[in-house]
């Protein structure tokens, strides 16, 4: 009896398992709601794009009562899992409350479509805000309960397996799929032995590899959650992917357009060579109006489609694959102690994030929703019902994690590191646009000019 006690407490400590149980709970409610023709879009509120203050107050005037439904339920969740972990509640429940308050400024300040022009994530503005009030204005010990940034982290990740059904798969097709598989495998072990190279710490150099193989931020959060990466490095390897996207907004389409490719070979290249889902968009955008004005060949639509297949689908469903890879390898290499000792399975299972298990649980259910659907009939169907509401709630716990991160590190150690990783990381983007510009305009051109949605 004792015994079973002793491992129910274990099992109440670890915010792996908490992690799963929250993400997977809301993600069950969406689900559900979706199968009975509902959806959580009106508790998964998020402020919309603005340009006047106006707009902002008309946004507030309106929605007020969701934000303040979505803050309750948010604090019931997360001091339910406080309360299980062991945590100071009353602490806790003040510092979520700041925690919430701050996310969404830097989620205002994200969505004014001044910022928007420049494709600032959110999360970047959250890790600023964060980090400027840790450094001017220390705030009480007692708060620091709820910075729990591995635990939003592992959240967000299950949330974000919502986004990834298996379906996604099938709709790319193969050619999409082996082209953006190329692009994750050789980008990734280039950026990562440079740098090695560059002498940077394991860790470091594989969060900085992720970003420029897969999905920028999101595989970084994911990867660094897997790997246990320290919170410096995951904010130098997001500095680096936001930094690098927003140049390739203006590099990509003028270069495309310089060289006449079709719509859908600069679309191609566009989703093998961006390193941010937002910032893709644009430069596709983009392109497909030189299509419009009959700059290039093609139709908007095949510059946008082919980035999707690309970016959206074939290398973001490399997230999870990446994630669980170096989380194994981590364990058995990277945290070895030097002594020869046999890693057995037991082992791995003790030390392997259950929040990766959770990924996948939500990608099945994801794939549930979706399933004998056609793509069109998922992006009018099941996306504005089902993904758009969880897309939105892991925005908001991404951005509880990188403000946590702003509010509890101080940035004199960053110095040392990023000017390496900012090498590293250039060689990757050379990487994507040589080998994208390949795999598009020579290797696959002829199915990419003539892509049909």
């Amino acid at each position: 009896m004792s015994q079973t006690r002793l491992r129910f407490g274990e099992f109440s400590l670890k915010e792996d398992w908490w992690s799963v149980i929250l993400g997977l709970c809301i993600v069950g409610i969406a689900y559900v709601l979706f199968a009975s023709g509902g959806s959580l879009i009106w508790a998964a509120v998020a402020p919309e794009t603005w340009s006047s203050t106006a707009d902002l107050g008309a946004q507030f005037g309106r929605d007020w009562f969701r934000y303040l439904f979505q803050f309750l339920a948010m604090l019931g969740l997360f001091t339910l899992a406080a309360l299980a972990m062991g945590q100071e509640i009353t602490g806790f429940v003040i510092g979520f409350a700041l925690v919430y308050v701050l996310s969404l400024a830097a989620m205002v300040i994200g969505t004014w479509d001044y910022v928007q022009s420049y494709s600032f994530e959110p999360a970047l503005i959250a890790l600023a805000i964060g980090a400027l009030i840790a450094n001017l204005l220390p705030l009480p010990g007692r708060l620091a309960e709820a910075f729990r940034v591995e635990f939003y982290i592992k959240t967000g990740i299950v949330l974000l397996g919502a986004t990834l059904p298996i379906t996604l798969i099938v709709w790319a097709g193969p050619i999409a799929v082996v082209q953006a598989s190329i692009v994750s495998v050789v980008t990734f072990l280039v950026v990562y032995w440079t740098a090695r190279f560059l002498e940077l710490e394991r860790k470091l150099a594989a969060l900085l590899a992720v970003g420029g193989a897969v999905c920028g931020v999101s595989a970084v959060i994911a990867v660094a959650g897997a790997i246990r990466a320290r919170r410096e490095d995951m904010s130098i390897a997001v500095a680096s992917v936001v930094s690098w996207s927003i140049v390739m907004i203006v590099v990509l389409p003028l270069l495309a357009r310089a060289w006449y490719l079709p719509a859908g070979v600069g679309g191609a290249w566009i989703g093998t060579s961006e390193f941010a889902d937002a910032a893709g968009f644009v430069a596709a955008h983009t392109y497909g109006a030189f299509a419009r004005s009959h700059a290039v060949t093609g139709t908007p639509d095949q510059a946008i489609w082919a980035y999707t297949l690309l970016k959206v689908v074939g290398r973001d469903i490399w997230i999870g694959i990446w994630a669980v890879i170096l989380s194994v390898v981590a364990m058995t290499r990277w945290e070895a102690t030097g002594i020869r000792t046999r890693v057995s399975a037991l082992d791995i299972w003790r030390r392997f994030p259950k929040f990766i298990l959770g990924l996948f649980a939500a990608s099945l259910l994801a794939t549930l929703a979706s399933r004998s659907l056609s793509y069109a009939d998922f992006e009018t169907v099941v996306r504005p019902a089902f993904i758009t509401p969880l897309t939105n709630l892991r925005v908001w716990v991404f951005n509880f994690s990188f403000l946590s991160i702003g509010l509890t590190t101080r940035w004199r150690g960053f110095a040392p590191a990023s000017g390496n990783a900012f090498i590293a990381f250039a060689t990757g983007v050379v990487v994507n646009l040589v080998l994208g510009f390949v795999l598009s305009a020579l290797v696959f051109q002829s199915y990419w000019a003539d892509l049909q949605r």
